[in-house]
């Protein structure tokens, strides 16, 4: 491939829309399957598809790096029992990684063929815009049962990894749906947004794993050097993102999140009727 400037630069573009979907409650596929639309890499179609799912490497590690020490349970800061909470967090993580696993596992290639379509964008997007409206009203005078991470229960980790499942299909959003079912039982906005945030760590690697494999490492160089650019750029963005949220929701709710996905739905389904599905074809 000839790899121009204007390449670069819609690299960055893309980078620069998954660091901030990623972790805002809007979804991060939906996004990058709209915005891919207007802005097409001069790529193989099988090169994009591993693209849009290993750029979130460059997202996640921006958690790993914000939350090192706290992840790391051999640090030497850290008294034993702060080891030992280190280590439960891991563990509630890996098991509310297991539905989606399965799941994605058994049903990936269907997810792929049936569901990555604008069409469903713009029907996730509104849907779960709505429920964020509703889920906010409902606990609106509702005292969160969990205020400390340290405090989920596994049973609640599991829940919330029951929702990620639903994250399966394009334009739900990860984040937004494990974070629905963290408010819905009991956590906190923060305590939800945390292991929304560390249940993506396994998730994302996963992914991207098989994504590559599938794939086969022959980059060429210009190849690399677009993954390289658009993993860089979706980390330092994600860093930005990451503090955002957690800014944020200590005095707001997530309710204009969902305003912004029923709009970002209604225009999507407005272009549909105008120009057909751009996914299609």
């Amino acid at each position: 491939m000839d790899l121009s400037f204007m390449e670069l630069v819609k690299t960055v573009i893309l980078g620069i829309v998954e660091g901030l979907t990623e972790w805002l409650p809007i979804s991060s596929t939906g996004h990058m399957i709209l915005v891919d639309e207007f802005i097409k890499l001069d790529v193989s179609k099988s090169f994009m598809d591993m693209f849009l799912v290993v750029i979130q490497l460059g997202a996640i590690l921006a958690v790993v790096v914000l939350n090192f020490d706290r992840l790391n349970p051999f640090s030497s800061h850290k008294s034993s029992i702060e080891k030992k909470e280190t280590y439960q967090l891991w563990y509630k993580v890996i098991f509310a990684c297991l539905p989606a696993a399965i799941i994605g596992l058994m049903f990936n290639k269907y997810m792929e063929e049936h569901f990555m379509t604008a069409p469903v964008v713009a029907f996730t997007l509104i849907f779960y815009g709505i429920m964020f409206i509703v889920v906010e009203n409902y606990n609106k005078n509702r005292t969160p049962a969990v205020t400390d991470l340290n405090k989920l229960s596994y049973k609640t980790a599991f829940i919330i990894g029951l929702f990620q499942v639903l994250s399966l299909v394009p334009g739900t959003s990860r984040s937004g749906s494990t974070i629905l079912g963290g408010i819905l039982f009991g956590a906190s906005r923060y305590v939800a947004a945390e292991f929304t945030f560390f249940l993506a760590i396994p998730v994302m690697f996963g992914a991207s794993l098989l994504k590559i494999v599938k794939f086969g490492i022959h980059f060429s160089g210009a190849e690399m050097l677009i993954l390289v650019i658009g993993m860089a750029t979706a980390f330092v963005v994600s860093v930005i993102s990451i503090k955002f949220l957690l800014r944020y929701i200590k005095n707001n709710d997530f309710k204009p999140f969902g305003y912004y996905r029923i709009v970002l739905g209604i225009i999507v389904i407005a272009y549909l009727l105008m120009v057909g599905d751009p996914t299609q074809g």
